[in-house]
């Protein structure tokens, strides 16, 4: 295998985050040698708004990621949020091809396929299908059924859809720009999978990816995506009460927010409280607020909006109807989960155990990237890597096998392209 680039686009309501990595045979680890972050335009809610100006954000925080890499691109996988996701569990049965009874590769694919066949409306589109668990002959809890006997195969799938107007538009501004979409993942599974550990996967945990815009949740139950959906909330709701409590502009506002967590996990850090008193010059803010009380603050405005946030995602749990199957508890990530008191506040209100999510798994020049805020772009990239790999000989890399077809090409890329085709 060459070493092969993957390249992953973020677009989030506050920022445009690229990130290009690179795949090779000497390490196991994925290695990020490119990377820009740019303030997003035309994105309210995780949704295109204003689809010119989506474009040039995308452009102009690609160009700097391939400045970076050194490396041109000629496509990327795209992330999806928002309050126009949604998912839902569907089976699928199949009988086994094979008169022997093994199960191979494509009665997997067969029965993902049977259980994708569900009645949708012509403005949703599914945008991802994953396997939860497999039943060979009526037994159930099989992971991989490749190379097992039976002569029924049956699986449990998680779907995921989206509005296709939103998808159409992200397509939009990715052939403006003459990119190619890989695919898109959904934000909350991307963040997952560079954020959670297998062990919570498999105990069961929710994830928590809080954006400017909107939060993304997705519950994981025997080491499988089991729920999906997004909130029409963000961090900028905190800015906002920010601003409206101090009487400042959301400028500010958003720089008092970054001060404040960054002063507290610091106070934190070198354990001594922090004072009474935050003192703001340093800040350099056009309105006259130097001093605030942190009390005020955290406890007076700061404070209520957390509460409503926990009891949104504690409704999107109770509405899984997987509460009781979650013991590992929250995992939160995204920008907004370094808000202060956001652990507290959870804690408090769901009463499962919270930790802070950042991600990892990955090499190269990481120092930016592990923070909470870039966990959907790394799993992005990390996911890209997953399927690369699983896409070596299936039947959907056609267009690959095809490209790298020459005539003088070997004899077993010839036998590996025509195998396709026999029953």
């Amino acid at each position: 295998m060459a070493d092969e680039l993957i390249c992953g686009v973020d677009i989030g309501s506050s920022k445009i985050a690229t990130v290009v990595g690179i795949k090779t045979e000497a390490s196991e680890d994925l290695k990020i040698i490119g990377f820009n972050t740019t303030p997003s335009r035309g994105v309210r809610k995780g949704l295109i708004v204003d689809i010119s100006e989506v474009t040039a954000s995308v452009e102009q925080s690609v160009e700097k990621a391939e400045r970076m890499a050194g490396h041109k691109l000629s496509g990327a996988y795209v992330s999806v949020g928002g309050p126009h996701i949604a998912s839902l569990n569907s089976h699928g049965i199949v009988a086994v091809s094979n008169p022997q009874g093994e199960i191979n590769e494509e009665d997997v694919e067969r029965v993902i396929e049977a259980a994708r066949a569900i009645s949708l409306s012509t403005t949703r589109e599914i945008i991802d299908v994953s396997a939860r668990d497999f039943m060979v002959d009526g037994q159930a809890g099989i992971k991989n059924a490749v190379g097992m006997s039976g002569v029924r195969l049956e699986v449990d799938t998680h779907i995921i859809t989206a509005s296709v107007t939103n998808l159409k538009n992200i397509d939009r501004v990715f052939d403006d720009l003459g990119l190619q979409n890989r695919g898109f993942v959904f934000s909350g599974s991307a963040a997952a999978s560079s954020v959670l550990t297998n062990t919570e996967k498999e105990l069961g945990a929710v994830l928590v990816d809080i954006g400017g815009g909107k939060i993304d949740v997705a519950i994981y139950v025997d080491g499988a995506l089991s729920y999906s959906s997004a909130i029409a909330i963000g961090a900028r709701h905190i800015t906002n009460d920010i601003a409206v409590g101090l009487r400042i502009s959301l400028d500010s506002a958003e720089k008092i927010k970054l001060h404040l967590s960054k002063s507290i996990h610091q106070a934190q850090a070198l354990k001594k409280k922090t004072t009474p008193q935050l003192n703001f010059n340093d800040l350099n803010l056009p309105e006259a607020v130097n001093e605030v009380s942190l009390k005020t603050l955290v406890d007076g405005i700061i404070a209520p909006r957390l509460e409503e946030i926990f009891k949104l995602v504690f409704e999107e749990i109770e509405k899984s109807g997987f509460g009781q199957m979650v013991p590992s508890g929250l995992v939160i990530t995204g920008g907004g989960a370094l808000t202060v008191g956001m652990v507290e506040s959870g804690r408090k209100i769901i009463g499962l155990p919270i930790r802070l999510g950042v991600p990892d798994k990955v090499s190269g020049l990481v120092d930016e990237i592990m923070d909470p805020q870039y966990a959907t772009t790394v799993g992005l990239l990390l996911y890209g890597s997953d399927n690369m790999v699983a896409g070596e000989s299936g039947f959907k890399n056609f267009n690959k096998i095809w490209k790298d077809f020459s005539i003088g090409g070997s004899v077993g890329k010839m036998k590996n392209f025509f195998k396709q085709f026999i029953p």
